[in-house]
């Protein structure tokens, strides 16, 4: 009994942030792409940040599975330590990023990990590299695919972040991504991280993830796909399955939008679980 307590310690209580040293791609625009490796194994799994943070968003997750896999923490043009320079936002590029540093690394077995417009970037890179991508999970994302905010309803946002960006911001995030028990520390950190980018940077980013067409890049990815959702919003597995017959989910209850930093422990065995079951329905 203690040796079993001691292993689920060690695999799966929070972590502090690893030091990850960063190596630089460039993309096809020529923006310089930074990202991380630890870890060794078969298969490699790919975390994609999500809006407004950078690839320390996993260091819970680089630490407890950097023991079985290679794993790869990517900051995303335009956050982090990547170059922000880019004539045009979109999630289709950003798929492009993303293959650009798979295909640096030669990664054969590849698991994508996307939180937020994450999920969405998965699906665009696993479009190009279907050969590579052996499952997608997307976590606290496409919920229902076919959901859109109306145009009018987008431009009065982006018009209202515009005239004050950190308070408008503050308010819609306190509103929407957290739930009744997600820890002060993890709403104070998302907060800061977002409201002390560059406006003008953050909202054409943003405008991008709001119009991409989540039901279209579904439909063209044929590996498995696993999501890991809050209960924050529910998941419409009969709308998202009319796309992607393969779609599942797990759901991580009483956590928001951020369950790798909420709760790393059970949101680190949720992927375990998922990981499993994709290795084993490879033999």
């Amino acid at each position: 009994m203690f040796l079993g307590l001691f292993l689920y310690l060690l695999l799966f209580l929070p972590v502090a942030a690893v030091e990850q040293k960063a190596e630089v791609v460039p993309a096809a625009d020529a923006v310089p792409i930074h990202y991380s490796v630890q870890g060794k194994g078969e298969t490699s799994l790919v975390f994609v940040h999500c809006w407004s943070c950078d690839r320390h968003l996993w260091d819970n997750q680089v630490a407890a599975f950097a023991k079985n896999y290679r794993v790869v923490t990517i900051d995303l043009p335009g956050h982090g330590e990547s170059g922000q320079q880019r004539k045009k936002w979109s999630i289709e590029e950003y798929g492009e990023d993303v293959k650009r540093v798979v295909t640096k690394l030669d990664l054969k077995q590849v698991v994508l990990i996307g939180s937020s417009m994450g999920g969405p970037i998965a699906l665009e890179a696993a479009r190009r590299m279907p050969e590579r991508v052996v499952a997608i999970v997307p976590v606290d994302t496409l919920q229902n695919v076919e959901d859109k905010i109306p145009p009018d309803q987008l431009s009065a946002m982006l018009k209202q972040l515009r005239a004050d960006y950190k308070g408008t911001l503050t308010g819609l995030m306190n509103q929407y991504f957290f739930a009744p028990g997600t820890p002060e520390a993890v709403k104070t950190r998302v907060i800061n991280e977002a409201a002390s980018r560059p406006p003008e940077l953050s909202l054409a980013i943003l405008e991008a993830v709001m119009t991409y067409d989540q039901a279209q890049g579904l439909s063209a990815v044929k590996a498995p796909i696993v999501a890991i959702n809050s209960d924050l919003n529910p998941t419409k597995l009969e709308v998202n399955r009319k796309y992607a017959p393969q779609f599942d989910v797990r759901i991580i209850k009483g956590v928001g939008h951020y369950p790798m930093l909420e709760d790393p422990a059970r949101f680190n065995a949720l992927l375990t679980e998922i990981l499993s079951t994709t290795r084993n329905s490879k033999r």
